[in-house]
């Protein structure tokens, strides 16, 4: 009885490494075969996750939505415009420098207690975004908001004329600008479609669809 079950011992090892040894000999042209169809994979770009609407975007693993830039201002509004979505800990922002900003502006005025009031009478007719500003040698101004793009600064300048406000200036700036993006892991089809309606009320903001960043 040792003896069979010695040799059935036996029989199994050898099998076992005769299956090993042929793993091996197929290398990494045999596990290539074994793919299913692998020049099916594709990668997407960012632009191509956008364009896949709502409904598939949510069906996506590791996906995050950005949103932005916003200013100090803007973001503060732009949070409470989602709260409604309820996204708890989805919902995360990072800091960003944008380079080549237009600052929209009014005045100059020979006070501050012009400027002030200016500002104001802005706010009153809910303009949020606004503040005064020192510009030197005895001047001020009513800064109208920092736009990354001079289409939308200029957008910015002709409503506040619309509205009565006087001739907004558009004038480029040099230095570099801190600003806030909001990030959503992983966004149900209604938080997709909520973020689409919301970023044209935003001008100049941008909606980035991709892989989630990684936490540093």
């Amino acid at each position: 009885m040792r003896i069979v079950v010695l040799l059935l011992v036996i029989a199994n090892l050898t099998l076992f490494a005769y299956t090993r040894l042929d793993d091996a000999s197929r290398g990494e042209a045999g596990r290539l075969k074994q793919q299913i169809q692998p020049d099916k994979i594709k990668l997407l770009t960012p632009p191509q996750v956008a364009a896949l609407g709502p409904a598939k975007i949510a069906a996506l693993a590791d996906v995050c939505i950005e949103w932005g830039p916003f200013s100090d201002v803007e973001r503060v509004k732009a949070v409470a415009d989602l709260e409604s979505l309820q996204l708890g800990r989805l919902l995360s922002s990072r800091r960003v420098d944008i380079d080549g900003i237009y600052w929209v502006s009014l005045g100059p005025f020979t006070s501050k207690p012009l400027a002030d009031r200016r500002n104001a009478e802005l706010r009153a007719q809910g303009i949020a975004d606004v503040s005064t500003v020192d510009t030197g040698r005895g001047q001020f101004a009513v800064s109208a908001g920092m736009f990354r793009t001079e289409a939308a600064a200029r957008t910015r300048a002709e409503s506040l004329s619309r509205q009565g406000f006087g001739l907004a200036r558009v004038e480029p700036r040099a230095q570099s600008m801190s600003q806030t993006m909001l990030v959503v892991r992983d966004p149900q089809q209604s938080v997709v479609t909520r973020f689409k309606e919301l970023q044209l009320q935003y001008s100049g903001s941008d909606l980035k669809f991709g892989a989630c960043p990684t936490a540093s």
